[in-house]
């Protein structure tokens, strides 16, 4: 070999040794999303999970007021041509949501149970297809606010029930468990997680600071489970040691105007339609 090839492999061998061991795609709607100043669990994973003693790149693409429906749509464009080899998905709380705050009041969640199923499983099948790793997440649960029961304290939802509002959610978390033993893909029960935190504390602080989408503590729940189960399914994943976790601060960054399911319309009430 002569000392310019040598030289050239040494290059590429140094180049390849800095790129992300693995991509894992974080597919979600606004409780995945960047939110203002919240460390959300996909940027905890970004700095504190390595593969292999390796950096691993994590991608964003949760979208606020998103649903299984409105998510197979961009699911091609958004997941699957980054080929990652790791895509976590946490859907639900605006496919259950029955806008009953609207001027026509609904009276059924924006996708049915059954679409929600049907969604969910096609894209798992196509992750397993194309030999990526699917992990579903529950939605986490919410707590009601003097904005949520403004617009939610009304019937299929229980104002006088501390979880009454998450009494058509958990019907959507039942699927997602379903599903990932019907799939055998990973979960992670971030549900069942809050509703532990909730029973442990305050409701509020820090956990979801406005009922619904999750503060600093909560996101540091999300992404602890997401690391002990990947770690769990693959001993190359670990936690990078030596980490401080630091908090953004009190308060989520949420619109003024927030009307919506998502508390994310920057305008008077629409439906999902119309957003």
């Amino acid at each position: 070999m002569t000392t310019r090839i040598r030289l050239l492999v040494l290059a590429f061998t140094g180049m390849t040794s800095l790129l992300p061991a693995q991509t894992i795609v974080a597919f979600g709607d606004s409780t995945t999303a960047s939110r203002g100043e919240t460390v959300v669990y996909s940027s905890i994973l970004r700095d504190e999970l390595l593969f292999d003693g390796k950096k691993i790149k994590v991608l964003n693409a949760g979208i606020g007021g998103n649903t299984t429906k409105t998510a197979k749509a961009r699911f091609d464009k958004d997941v699957l041509e980054a080929k990652p080899e790791v895509v976590v998905i946490q859907f639900g709380i605006n496919d259950s949501a029955v806008d009953v705050w609207a001027k026509v009041p609904a009276t059924k969640p924006r996708v049915s149970l059954e679409d929600y199923r049907s969604n969910l499983t096609s894209m798992v099948q196509t992750l397993k297809q194309r030999g990526a790793r699917a992990v579903l997440m529950t939605s986490n649960s919410m707590t009601w606010t003097p904005t949520l029961l403004k617009l939610y304290g009304k019937p299929p939802y229980l104002p006088d029930d501390a979880d009454g509002m998450n009494v058509v959610l958990r019907d959507y978390v039942q699927a997602v468990r379903e599903i990932a033993k019907a799939e055998d893909v990973g979960l992670v029960d971030v549900y069942e997680a809050f509703q532990e935190a909730v029973k442990k504390k305050k409701p509020g602080k820090g956990l979801c600071l406005d009922g619904m989408h999750p503060g600093d503590e909560g996101h540091r729940i999300v992404a602890n489970l997401l690391v002990a189960n990947l770690a769990n399914a693959d001993k190359r994943f670990a936690r990078r040691p030596n980490r401080v976790w630091k908090q953004s601060g009190e308060v989520n960054t949420v619109s003024p105007f927030a009307t919506d399911m998502t508390h994310d319309t920057l305008g008077p009430m629409t439906s999902p339609k119309t957003r």
